[in-house]
């Protein structure tokens, strides 16, 4: 009987190839506890590690968040990045700048909450175009990330827009991050093609 822990996961994906789940529910609930814990940690030192800026940082958030979803698939990777977001909001510092701003449900009403809301979108998004396919053709792969970071833009610059011209959201949540996003959907790509690379190599796919 299929289990509600080992649903989360999707053979199709990265993850599901390398570590699959079985219809044994201790054994579906331990995977999918550690695959969301390392995906948390990993959240929380790609916030930490930034380029500050006055209104949002740059982090490597963005490139994790896609990772996570097309190497999860929609469900784990979703839940994955619901858990981070619900840590921030019970006051952990997993946050860019906490410390020395305060964690908490007021964080979400920052100029970077929207961006943070966008990090579920994408994380679905990635995994359930990763479940059809998307993550194993370059071009597919290319367009796929970078629909992923248009997903996290577009909720970043819709809650910047209701507190500022939505001419300064962009300058000040969108522009100083043309290049590194690029860079960062580049490495995401790159990631992925090495990734499923290795595997078919391994004989896994």
């Amino acid at each position: 009987m299929t289990t509600s822990a080992s649903s989360l996961s999707s053979p199709s994906t990265l993850v599901g190839l390398l570590w699959p789940s079985r219809d044994d529910a201790r054994f579906a609930a331990l995977r999918a506890i550690v695959l969301m814990v390392v995906g948390t940690a990993l959240l929380t030192v790609s916030a930490k590690v930034q380029v500050p800026l006055p209104y949002v940082p740059m982090t490597l958030q963005t490139l994790v968040v896609l990772m996570i979803g097309a190497t999860y698939g929609w469900r784990l990777g979703g839940a994955t990045v619901a858990l981070y977001l619900a840590e921030g909001a019970m006051g952990m510092p997993v946050f860019a700048n906490t410390p020395p701003l305060a964690a908490g449900i007021g964080y979400f009403m920052s100029p970077t909450g929207g961006f943070l809301f966008g990090f579920v979108a994408a994380a679905l998004m990635m995994g359930f175009m990763a479940e059809r396919g998307w993550d194993r053709s370059l071009l597919r792969v290319i367009v796929m990330m970078s629909i992923g970071h248009a997903v996290i833009f577009a909720f970043g610059l819709a809650q910047l827009s209701l507190v500022m011209p939505f001419a300064k959201a962009w300058t000040v949540g969108a522009a100083p991050f043309v290049a590194a996003t690029l860079v960062k959907t580049a490495l995401a790509v790159a990631l992925m093609q090495a990734a499923w690379s290795v595997t078919r190599r391994g004989g896994k796919a």
